[in-house]
């Protein structure tokens, strides 16, 4: 780097380049001089020791380039064999739910290995609390969730009520395949063991009414315990009505 200094950069600080390309130029007949100077102490130059040591052993350079990529490891859920990566869902063949895989994440690709063999590769998506499904990687009938279905898990909302069943239908019907709501629908009825029916059904009531229909909403209702808060009315109900005045302009000024 030091010699590169001196005989290419030291050269050119002074001149002026106005493109890219002239200044590589400039670089490459400096560069070109700099490898076939003599060597001091030694017989030969830089190119003359390269084409001798170097070259015979060189290989091609391999067909792709290089793309970095990081490795995770994860589980195939039990409930909707999706993997999950930065909160987005990958499906993988059903025949692995429950099994042990490690994924492959580059920039533009999630892939699915599994004892190191490449099982599937999605296009990596950006999209947190989504779900990225291909139709081949599902079970006929959805064999593979016999324990859970979604009949079975509206009636166990309906046991805790009206409301917390509501939002659990939702949930169901709001995505492409009602596995995928599996993950929301469960989390939220196991909120029971820690807050209680009452109180999630009460929470559910309230997510509902606000339109704040996820598992998420719920959750944060009971955390702060807001379930039995009277509601508010909106901003717009309680703001009183503009006088009429010549000087009040009124939206409509504004478009």
């Amino acid at each position: 780097m030091l010699l590169v200094e001196r005989w290419i950069l030291a050269r050119l600080r002074h001149r002026r380049f106005y493109s890219l390309a002239e200044l590589n130029a400039a670089i490459a007949e400096l560069l070109v001089h700099l490898n076939d100077k003599p060597f001091q102490k030694l017989d030969g130059s830089r190119r003359s020791w390269f084409e001798l040591l170097e070259r015979p052993v060189l290989r091609s350079l391999p067909p792709t380039p290089f793309e970095y990529a990081e490795f995770k490891r994860a589980r195939v859920s039990r409930l909707d064999y999706h993997v999950e990566f930065e909160r987005h869902f990958y499906s993988v063949p059903h025949n692995l739910v429950g099994q042990d895989v490690e994924l492959r994440v580059t920039r533009s690709a999630v892939e699915v290995l599994y004892h190191h063999r490449r099982i599937f590769s999605h296009m990596r998506s950006f999209r947190k609390g989504h779900y990225t499904t291909v139709p081949e990687h599902m079970p006929a009938s959805h064999r593979a969730h016999r324990e859970w279905t979604p009949q079975r898990i509206v009636r166990w909302a309906a046991t805790i009520g009206a409301a917390t069943e509501s939002l659990v239908t939702h949930i169901l019907e709001s995505k492409p395949h009602p596995e995928q709501g599996y993950r929301a629908c469960l989390g939220m009825l196991s909120l029971a063991r820690k807050y209680g029916e009452r109180r999630l059904e009460a929470a559910c009531e309230r997510a509902v009414a606000i339109g704040a229909k996820s598992r998420k909403s719920v959750a944060s209702i009971l955390e702060k315990g807001l379930e039995n808060q009277p509601l508010q009315r909106s901003l717009i109900e309680e703001a009183p009505a503009l006088p009429v005045h010549g000087n009040v302009r009124g939206p409509k000024y504004y478009h």
